[in-house]
């Protein structure tokens, strides 16, 4: 499958706007895009009136990135999304927000979606008891999220322990001391911070 192999803090300065995409870096004052915020590239910082294609085009990009994942697993979700009931785009986004990795990083078990995607893909993470390695793997509600017993003294869980306060949506919970959270509510459209406007992405694949 290919995937971006390149700086990370290059993707936010093409979107212009942080993506968070490399954990606890992008809140300090390290943050490049805190230097230099002009799109990459020799014509980045000229100024280009956009077209609403590219409009819609941008919003996409963005929303992949942030999730990390490649054209086709993208679409695969809009594909899926459309099926079912309710409104297209916010189905979208809450199937992107139920996929292991990201719970793993709501959770707080990883600073970043990608480490996320490297502690499951690793075998770090169980479901219900059982190991999952699938980042896509989609939890419901009343799922069981921990790290194996034999891994819990990984140096990458290590602050997760001496965290003294827990930042985490109201669809999950976590205890920091046995590494263990749970799915009590799927989530919903409310519960994602992130600026994203789903609807222009739906546009974008209606076309």
């Amino acid at each position: 499958m290919a995937r971006y192999t390149g700086p990370d803090c290059r993707q936010c300065r093409r979107e212009g706007e942080k993506l968070f995409l490399k954990g606890e870096k992008c809140y300090s004052d390290k943050c490049p895009f805190m230097k230099n915020t002009t799109p990459p590239g020799q014509h980045g910082a000229a100024h280009k009136k956009s077209s609403e294609y590219a409009t819609q085009l941008r919003e996409k990009q963005k929303t992949k990135r942030i999730y990390g994942l490649c054209e086709k697993q993208f679409r695969g979700y809009y594909d899926k999304a459309e099926k079912m009931r309710g409104i297209t785009g916010e189905n979208m986004l809450i199937l992107l927000e139920r996929r292991l990795d990201n719970v793993v990083y709501r959770l707080g078990l990883a600073s970043s979606r990608s480490l996320a995607r490297q502690v499951v893909a690793h075998g770090l993470i169980t479901v219900n008891g059982q190991c999952v390695n699938i980042p896509s793997y989609l939890i419901k509600k009343g799922d069981v999220i921990s790290v194996k017993e034999n891994k819990a003294d990984k140096k990458v869980f290590a602050s997760v322990k001496e965290a003294k306060t827990l930042n985490l949506p109201k669809w999950l919970t976590f205890d920091n001391a046995t590494l263990k959270g749970s799915v009590v509510e799927l989530p919903e459209r409310a519960d994602i911070e992130q600026k994203i406007e789903e609807h222009m992405i739906v546009e974008l694949y209606s076309k």
